[in-house]
């Protein structure tokens, strides 16, 4: 059986943790940031854990990553 192919999209966008997790970025910090609240932006800085529902189907994208 032929290896899988690593998604590349996905792999510029998630990463996996040493644990296993899948960190991923916020959305919603490349544009009209002035209406945001400067604590929104801080917050929207950090990575976040993806939600336990979608890693299984990421984690078959990023196989090997």
């Amino acid at each position: 059986m032929p290896k899988m192919k690593t998604r590349r999209a996905a792999a510029k966008r998630f990463k996996k943790t040493g644990t296993g997790k899948v960190k991923r970025n916020h959305a919603f910090k490349s544009h009209l940031l002035e209406g945001k609240t400067m604590k929104r932006k801080w917050k929207l800085r950090k990575s976040a854990i993806m939600a336990k529902g979608d890693v299984k189907r990421i984690k078959q994208l990023i196989a090997y990553k």
